[in-house]
């Protein structure tokens, strides 16, 4: 697909033309700027710079932390204490970078959720969103190692219990999981090796936010309509679109103060409030905790790995088809990852010709119910692994898949859609003439 039709950079001086032909990045910095984009975004679309600064945040403290932290087992909870007790701002610094994780998930899911509502996935836009899906699955495995460093009783017994899920993967699962673990059991191996992962992945995936922003660039952003911008020509790209810069800058930069107020006061109040007391309890390889949890952003998926047991017809019956090969165990592994996998092919089990799910009546429902069913299962993997939660998490994991599988799917086929704008100008003066309406003043004719 062409580019939406734009103004690009000219040169003037001749140190600019020099410095063009040579290297054209205030060209590409420009036209990063000035890329025009759909006039009617809303408020769902400021995720994207609480994104970035989260990213440039986690590498900045995760850098200067590293200066003052010891990759060793004898010596990584001690080295904790140093910071938060001896280095000048030392706590600030760690408390920024623990909550910082935080703040980068819930912006990542909002941003995922906006993503399926809006069918910001759908042609041609599959690529950007298979790179999301990428970077999404790179934040987590940063995180998790993350996690680990601290070497307390949660990153210990979370690292055991998480680790010993590859050695569930028949035939190669127990060499992999010592190649993953440096040895038979997590050890200081194990502890060195996350720790260089963990300081290796940031910069990966920034090398991938970078794609992931030069691909939408090249499609055009989607909006609330769905309907794509008019590019026959740049005067009809213009009815459409406004430059980024200073429009949408603002206006982001606004969101990110608002959501950094209550980042700050989190930071600044009630620091811990998001993580476990027992991680303040060094490692303890004879003392395991009555009940282990990952971090809240894992408690989903971590819930959906729990909820096939033995007990449950179709893992029974892939066990039985495989001739064992397929356990409880390993069903759980396949089924966790397998929910982020069918997130990664919704371009492809999406049928429906409409993009926005603004104008989708029957998906409405069945998103927000998908949206409803993920904090249900970011609570039930909070819980103990008993009744009545393991059944509860089996009937909730289910509709995730069957969201994905077959809702989506049919509502292609079965559902009647509402009339659509023919363009984004439409959808943007329609709504500027409502508020005007709302707010007491005489809504424009067509004729205005």
């Amino acid at each position: 697909m062409a580019g939406i039709p734009h103004d690009h950079y000219e040169p003037t001086t001749g140190a600019e033309k020099w410095l063009h032909r040579r290297l054209p990045i205030v060209g590409l910095l420009y036209d990063t700027l000035m890329i025009p984009t759909p006039k009617n975004l809303n408020w769902m679309w400021i995720w994207g710079i609480v994104l970035v600064f989260c990213l440039v945040l986690q590498i900045v403290t995760g850098i200067v932390l590293v200066m003052h932290y010891t990759p060793d087992t004898t010596l990584a909870f001690a080295s904790i204490e140093h910071i938060m007790r001896d280095v000048n701002g030392g706590y600030m610094l760690r408390y920024l970078h623990m909550n910082g994780a935080s703040l980068f998930f819930i912006a990542v899911y909002a941003h995922i959720f906006r993503g399926l509502y809006y069918g910001s996935y759908k042609e041609p836009r599959e690529v950007t969103w298979i790179i999301g899906i990428l970077i999404y699955v790179l934040m987590m495995g940063t995180a998790f190692m993350g996690y680990v460093l601290p070497w307390g009783q949660m990153s210990f017994w979370g690292a055991t219990v998480i680790t010993g899920l590859f050695g569930a993967i028949p035939f190669v699962g127990e060499a992999l999981q010592t190649w993953l673990l440096g040895g038979p059991a997590v050890d200081n191996a194990t502890l060195t090796r996350f720790f260089s992962l963990h300081y290796l992945l940031p910069f990966l995936i920034a090398g991938l936010v970078i794609v992931h922003v030069w691909a939408f660039h090249h499609t055009g952003n989607n909006n609330p309509t769905g309907v794509e911008v008019r590019r026959t020509s740049k005067e009809e790209a213009e009815k459409d679109t406004v430059p980024f810069w200073p429009y949408f800058v603002i206006k982001d930069m606004f969101a990110l103060a608002v959501i950094l107020a209550v980042f700050f006061a989190i930071v600044g109040f009630m620091p811990n409030y998001l993580g476990h007391p027992d991680n303040y309890i060094e490692a303890n390889a004879l003392q395991t905790p009555a009940h282990i949890v990952p971090e809240w952003y894992f408690l989903p998926f971590y819930a959906i790995l729990r909820a096939f047991t033995d007990e449950v017809w179709i893992v029974i019956i892939a066990n039985v088809l495989t001739g064992g090969i397929i356990d409880a165990k390993f069903f759980g592994v396949l089924a966790m990852f397998g929910a982020i996998v069918v997130m990664a092919l919704a371009p492809w089990l999406d049928t429906s010709s409409v993009r926005s799910g603004r104008y989708r009546p029957m998906f409405k429902w069945w998103f927000w119910l998908l949206v409803v069913d993920f904090f249900v299962l970011m609570w039930l993997g909070a819980m103990p692994a008993e009744e009545p939660y393991n059944t509860m998490s089996l009937i909730a994991s289910t509709y995730w898949f069957a969201y994905f599988l077959v809702i989506l799917p049919l509502l292609g086929v079965i559902e009647k859609p509402l009339p659509q704008p023919e363009t984004i100008e439409q959808d943007f003066d329609e709504h500027v003439a409502k508020t005007k309406g709302g707010a007491g003043e005489a809504a424009p004719t067509p004729a205005e």
